[in-house]
């Protein structure tokens, strides 16, 4: 014999099963602007815009050549025929400057970060995993590294090794690994003390194998995530490098090489200066924005 459970009484007021009305379904860009993503989406968009320009579009053909110039179309203002963002001082396409110079910016940007997150990341796992002698020898030389004015030195690394982007990719690169060195560091120290990390040493796993398992799955994502905050200040550098002739050579596109060749012509034509300086400001402040949002949700700490 079953004994069947008395029935709940009805609330006051409650509408019958058949009244109910059906659950909204929200679309994703109600629930975009329910979770407040926008700080990610706006600058990522414009970002993923800036990509597909200085990438895509010269490929297409639609840009003619940085490098070919005519000297009966020079110094054209923006919007002018064939030419919407205008011409430079020897008749080139200030538009197709724009992209191929922002090509090289975020190039040398990511190359950068790529070697400080690889090469930083892994001496900082080493040292905050092994600490004692190791790891106090690692920082002292990491300290005095950072000890140094990184921006002069740059710029004295860049101009002894001569103008090109490989030399400033690793002048640049020298000064960015020990800030990933020391980041890797701090989160290593935090990981060795979990249980899991007792765990794997209790069940007889090497140091290495818990380093690659365990470490650098758990180092590396908050490393990139960092990352974008870091592309933003190599492009600046980069900039700063090419503006004062360290970097790229002067007839290479490049922001800072079009904004020194365009600030004889600032009063006469300021398109010449303003034009690159807006793509270099909106590239920088749309980088800083995604890494601080990524940072703030996923970061955990770093």
């Amino acid at each position: 014999m079953t004994v069947q459970a008395p029935e709940q009484p009805a609330q006051p007021g409650a509408l019958p099963d058949a009244m109910v009305p059906p659950a909204r379904t929200v679309s994703p860009l109600k629930a975009m602007l329910r979770r407040r993503d926008l700080d990610l989406w706006i600058p990522g968009v414009i970002l993923g815009a800036l990509l597909v320009g200085c990438f895509i579009v010269p490929l297409t053909g639609v840009v003619p050549d940085p490098m070919s110039s005519d000297l009966t179309q020079t110094l054209k203002a923006p919007f002018a025929p064939g030419h919407i963002l205008g011409t430079d001082t020897i008749g080139r396409d200030t538009m197709s400057r724009v992209l191929y110079g922002g090509r090289t910016s975020i190039e040398v940007g990511v190359a950068v970060n790529v070697i400080g997150v690889v090469v930083g990341g892994l001496i900082g796992m080493f040292a905050g995993f092994r600490r004692g002698i190791v790891d106090s020898l690692i920082m002292r030389v990491l300290d005095v590294m950072l000890a140094f004015p990184a921006l002069i030195l740059t710029i004295v690394i860049a101009t002894y090794l001569g103008p090109s982007m490989m030399n400033v990719i690793w002048a640049i690169s020298f000064f960015s690994i020990p800030a990933y060195a020391r980041l890797g560091r701090a989160v290593t120290l935090k990981l060795r003390e979990q249980v899991y990390i007792d765990a794997a040493r209790m069940s007889g796993r090497s140091d290495w194998a818990i380093l690659r398992q365990h470490i650098a799955p758990n180092v590396f994502p908050q490393l990139a995530t960092y990352s974008l905050l870091q592309v933003g200040i190599v492009v600046m550098i980069e900039a700063t490098l090419s503006f004062l002739g360290a970097g790229e050579g002067p007839s290479q596109a490049s922001w800072g090489t079009m904004i020194a060749a365009g600030q004889t012509y600032l009063s006469t034509n300021p398109a010449q200066v303003l034009v690159p300086s807006a793509f270099l400001f909106v590239t920088v402040v749309c980088l800083n924005l995604l890494g601080d949002g990524l940072r703030s949700r996923y970061g955990r700490g770093v």
